[in-house]
């Protein structure tokens, strides 16, 4: 059934407040400095309709940087310059009940490249297939994308957190030098590090990922004007890889209990859509020990479950 949001209207606050509770059961990034301080129990939600309809609950207007969201637009960007076979000679298409920075599988498992896009040595490689002379232009590029997605042009990086991200990346310099290794890489570790970086800390409120959602949800079209802004197909393969590893290595059990497409950050961010119908913003910044945000987890199924959201 479509979301009744008269209905929807009525209950967010009161289900926000009952997904809140959970929040102490979670922790803040604390590894990233620039993340440490978010409060513990901060939950807020905006969901756009294509139809036009807009709600929002909670600290929705509170800022937060896209961490591996960003994961989602690289991947996007990197089918439109390089196209399928260009990607996915470096990065493969199959889930992995690793944690997201795992690199044990580069080493252990043939050829080498990652497993998929949106684990750390996935996005990692699809960074240095973004086309751009040097950093600089690859990290604005992707910016350009992210603004024109999400229809406001004000959208930015916060320096802090990238400058913390980059200091104490120990391990994704390690992902990096193995993909180097592997010749998975073409690119040089540090500038391709610095496109990651830089994405990772792009700075958004649910609103602005709501309306990223909804363009997805979309098919890749600008829900005003109906233009295509990303090609259907490079969408099909974006929410396939969101159904099948978004929420990391919890990834199958959120496609059980929730069942639509979705992208975690460790800021506490979610991405989420229902196809056709919805683009969903969230942010809760308690993470579970799986990366995820725990109240917004436990919102997003009380949501489905409430309104049918599930694709299966």
């Amino acid at each position: 059934m479509h979301t009744d949001f008269a209905h929807l209207q009525k209950r967010l606050p009161a289900w926000l407040e009952e997904s809140r509770q959970l929040a102490e059961h979670g922790k803040v990034a604390g590894y990233i400095p620039g993340l440490a301080r978010a409060p513990l129990r901060r939950l807020g939600i905006s969901l756009h309709s294509i139809t036009g309809e807009q709600l929002a609950a909670g600290e929705c207007g509170a800022a937060f940087t896209l961490q591996s969201i960003s994961k989602v637009f690289s991947l996007l960007l990197a089918l439109m310059d390089r196209g399928e076979q260009g990607v996915f000679e470096k990065v493969g298409m199959e889930p992995t009940g690793d944690d997201f920075n795992s690199m044990l599988k580069l080493e252990l498992v043939e050829p080498g490249k990652p497993f998929n896009p949106l684990i750390n040595a996935g996005a990692i490689a699809v960074a240095s297939l973004i086309r751009g002379d040097g950093p600089a232009e690859k990290s604005a590029r992707l910016l350009d994308l992210i603004r024109t997605v999400a229809g406001d042009a004000t959208i930015g990086w916060n320096e802090e957190v990238y400058r913390s991200e980059s200091a104490t990346a120990h391990r994704n310099r390690s992902l990096a030098y193995f993909l180097k290794d592997n010749a998975v890489l073409d690119d040089e570790v540090e500038p391709t590090l610095e496109v990651y970086f830089r994405q990772c800390a792009i700075e958004v409120n649910c609103g602005q990922l709501a309306r990223m959602g909804l363009v997805l949800a979309s098919g890749g079209k600008d829900p005003r004007s109906g233009s295509e802004l990303i090609p259907r197909r490079y969408v099909q393969i974006a929410k396939t890889f969101m159904i099948t590893c978004g929420m990391y290595n919890a990834s199958g059990e959120f496609a059980i209990q929730v069942g639509i497409p979705a992208k975690s950050g460790v800021s506490g961010g979610i991405l989420a859509l229902v196809p056709g119908e919805l683009g969903i913003g969230l942010v809760g910044p308690a993470l579970n020990d799986k990366g995820n945000s725990v109240a917004g987890v436990h919102l997003l199924q009380t949501l489905s479950r409430q309104y049918d959201w599930s694709m299966f």
